[in-house]
């Protein structure tokens, strides 16, 4: 099992996406303190493959999903966080705070290009100041959760309650669901 070397996330600013590092200099010192960041291998990037990997429970793992609005003409690009063990409600709850008519994914060249992030790292720090970031009430409660760090190869750690109080952020209660919903 490969060993992950978790440091202050401030002093990983060299193996994260840029927007990524310039966004956490931006944060609250107390905010800041609790976030920690790991290189990884890129090729375990996705989430099951990284718990597998690395020994992290799969519960605290949280993916970073970029979603577009449309009405009309009118695009809507926004970030939702839910655990890994939840699925993104796409459909009803995304849609509805959108204020769309349609919702969906992002097309994830859209997605790259607008973040300056890679496809399967992308996270909520560092995202256009625009965009709303929704995170599922589930998230806010995980003691952990590991997310992208803006490139497949490191991943971030903080609290979900941090996760959830960062700038742009709103807790929806019900934007994920799970087979039990």
């Amino acid at each position: 099992m490969p060993s992950l070397e978790r440091v202050p996330a401030l002093v990983a600013t060299g193996f994260l996406a840029i927007p990524v590092a310039e966004a956490l200099v931006r944060l609250p010192a107390d905010v800041l303190s609790r976030i920690q960041a790991a290189p990884i291998d890129a090729t375990l990037a996705d989430t099951a493959a990284f718990s597998e990997a690395y020994g992290y429970p799969l519960e605290g793992g949280a993916n970073c999903i970029v979603v577009v609005g449309k009405r009309g003409e009118d695009l809507t690009y926004a970030a939702c966080i839910v655990l890994a063990s939840t699925r993104l409600d796409v459909n009803r709850t995304v849609k509805q705070l959108l204020g769309a008519r349609k919702a969906s994914f992002a097309p994830m060249d859209d997605a790259v290009a607008m973040t300056g992030m890679e496809h399967g790292g992308i996270t909520p720090i560092g995202l256009p100041s625009s965009w709303p970031v929704y995170v599922d009430s589930r998230v806010a409660g995980v003691p952990e959760v590991v997310i992208g760090a803006g490139v497949r190869g490191a991943k971030l750690f903080l609290p979900g309650a941090v996760l959830a109080g960062l700038p742009h952020v709103e807790v929806v209660e019900g934007l994920a669901t799970t087979t039990a919903d």
